[in-house]
């Protein structure tokens, strides 16, 4: 088991991160399996690395980053006009819109082939459960939606509801 911390910050900084790191481990394992969340799991799934991994569980990933941006967009009544003019806009503290962010997402799009199972809060706010399911039908990936559940599955309750869920899998 390794864990990885990646640094990257935009996905293009991303995409060669992830794909130097597994083909590291691809070099050294025939057979590579995944736990990511949120970005992470949206950084992997754009990187080119799943070739290299044979099986993925996701914890509330980012399926739909454009989907993700545009909702943004509209709670701060931004424009696509306004924000290509402006190259990024502040919205809080902590998050900043982005023209070539928006862009680069749009032009590369998440292409996605490995057996991958899905845990979804109910409560998640940042994909919608329709979003969530759509990515699931496309890809042919398991999902289970915990009930009250939110994004980082991080109280007690929701920690072991994610436990239970990956102790699932054990053997297979």
């Amino acid at each position: 088991m390794y864990g990885f911390d990646y640094r990257s910050e935009d996905p293009w900084e991303a995409v060669p991160e992830y794909k130097d790191y597994f083909t590291g481990l691809s070099e050294k394992y025939s057979s590579i399996t995944v736990l990511a969340s949120s970005l992470g799991a949206y950084f992997l799934m754009i990187s080119g690395a799943g070739e290299m991994i044979q099986k993925a569980f996701f914890v509330s990933p980012i399926v739909n980053m454009e989907r993700l941006i545009r909702d943004m967009m509209k709670r701060e009544d931004v424009s696509d006009e306004e924000l290509m003019e402006k190259g990024t806009i502040r919205i809080s503290e902590s998050e900043i819109l982005s023209w070539d962010y928006l862009t680069w997402v749009r032009d590369h799009p998440i292409v996605w082939n490995v057996p991958t199972f899905i845990l979804y809060g109910e409560k998640d706010h940042f994909q919608s459960l329709e979003t969530i399911e759509a990515f699931a039908k496309a890809t042919g990936a398991g999902l289970t939606v915990m009930p009250g559940g939110e994004h980082w599955f991080h109280t007690d309750e929701q920690t072991e509801f994610r436990k239970k869920w990956l102790d699932g899998f054990r053997g297979s």
